[in-house]
């Protein structure tokens, strides 16, 4: 039996932005400001026009999308939920001293920018390890919590996610 071949119509790919980046209270505030400018303009063109709801609903979705795209970014990788912002940025550093160690010409040059790749290295690892400490501390203290008030649900959900075996989904 030989399949129809299903032939897309276009439609571009579901653009995740990086999230992540609205745990820092600046980015909040830069989304924030950036978002506000884009709805003024918005509600100065919808007040001037007469447009129909689904007009409205477009103008609104691109001003959402170009504001997350201009302030948050796309996600590149999956990171884990623990890891803080300020580790994402030491692992940016990191890897920028890597390139340098690969494009280094000299041999001089090469061990200067390893030493350096090294201690950023081991500066990425020591604040992995603490974000991971107080993940764990936090975690703790959330099903300490619920099993004192007998939120068997959370108690469970909370076990699996210290026993690292947790599937289900964090809803927004």
């Amino acid at each position: 039996m030989k399949l129809k071949k299903n032939w897309t119509t276009g439609q571009t790919a579901l653009q995740r932005f990086n999230t992540a980046l609205l745990r820092d209270t600046n980015k909040i505030n830069e989304f924030k400001i950036a978002l506000n400018n884009r709805s003024q303009t918005l509600q100065d063109l919808l007040n001037e026009e007469e447009t129909t709801m689904e007009d409205n609903w477009k103008s609104i979705k691109e001003a959402l999308t170009s504001t997350c795209q201009e302030v948050l970014g796309l996600k590149k990788h999956h990171h884990k939920e623990w890891i803080s912002i300020e580790t994402l940025d030491r692992i940016k550093e990191r890897n920028n001293k890597k390139t340098a160690i690969n494009n280094s010409r000299t041999r001089a040059e090469k061990v200067q920018a390893q030493a350096e790749y090294m201690e950023a290295n081991k500066q990425v690892k020591k604040s992995i390890k603490a974000d991971k400490q107080k993940y764990v501390e936090e975690l703790t203290t959330t099903a300490e919590k619920a099993a004192r008030e007998g939120n068997i649900k959370q108690l469970y959900d909370t076990t699996k996610k210290l026993a690292e075996k947790y599937s289900k989904p964090e809803r927004p």
